[in-house]
């Protein structure tokens, strides 16, 4: 007798796939909608934006709350269509674009916005980088992201603690939220998830030469388990002017102050 092979279906809500390669997992945990809506303040002139709507399941939530407008960006054209028709609304606009490509000037419009997503983990640090750029505009924000790259956000020291850390923290306020677990998302991902609360810091301390700064930064941690001197050896920096102190350490035992000490430092010498 041959065996039936078993072949796998596609997940599917409301009638449509649910796609992976859109990094699609629906949220299906009101308390969660709730908790993000009751940490961000929200009125009749708030502008707020999603970035994936999926089946509407948080659209339905913000368009229920005093809100000025809001935007929906959705990549999938079949979704898109689906909450257009399901929750039509004349405050909500469905942009059919991918986020990544959307020009800074369209946050100008509207401005200051609050951002309400459960983000694709696939693009979450371009996303994040996309809000680091266009932060003026924004008000605040309540974002779904991969446990894992949460706690590095908000990482003050030991593993995990790195060039991410350090790089958002200067510029945004971060507070870490729930953990939701895989069970409430249809369908199911394979990691836990954290809702991350976020807002731009209004005037983050001056950096004097700030983007050699990070790539800075970036060296300190190219080998995280070496102390700074042995981290930095193949590269281009005056190492006898950091001060002695720092020498043995690892850029892990280091906070964003003592890596302000040493760049100054930096500064005041040429290279060796």
């Amino acid at each position: 007798m041959k065996l039936k092979k078993n072949i796998s279906k596609k997940p599917v809500a409301h009638g449509i796939t649910i796609k992976k390669q859109f990094g699609q997992h629906f949220l299906r945990d009101q308390k969660v909608i709730d908790h993000m809506l009751a940490h961000v303040t929200l009125t009749k002139n708030s502008s707020v934006f999603e970035i994936g709507c999926g089946d509407g399941f948080l659209t339905r939530a913000i368009l229920q709350q005093p809100i000025g407008r809001l935007v929906v960006f959705e990549i999938d054209p079949e979704w898109a269509a689906f909450v257009q028709g399901q929750y039509p609304h004349p405050k909500m606009t469905i942009l059919q674009q991918n986020i990544l490509d959307v020009p800074f000037e369209f946050f100008q419009r509207d401005a200051p916005w609050t951002l309400l997503a459960n983000l694709p983990y696939s693009i979450t640090f371009p996303i994040l980088h996309l809000l680091h750029k266009n932060r003026m505009f924004l008000h605040e924000g309540v974002i779904m992201i991969q446990e894992e790259v949460a706690q590095k956000l908000v990482k003050k020291s030991g593993r995990g603690y790195g060039y991410v850390s350090l790089f958002f923290q200067h510029y945004f306020d971060l507070e870490i939220m729930d953990r939701i677990k895989p069970g409430a998302f249809v369908p199911p991902p394979k990691v836990d998830s954290r809702l991350l609360y976020f807002k731009p810091k209004p005037t983050p301390a001056e950096i004097p030469h700030e983007e050699n700064f990070w790539k800075f930064i970036k060296a300190c941690f190219s080998q995280p388990r070496r102390t700074l001197r042995n981290s930095l050896a193949s590269y281009n920096f005056n190492l006898k002017a950091i001060p002695a102190d720092y020498h043995e350490l690892r850029a892990q035992q280091l906070t964003m102050h003592d890596f302000l000490i040493i760049w100054s430092a930096l500064q005041k010498t040429t290279p060796a």
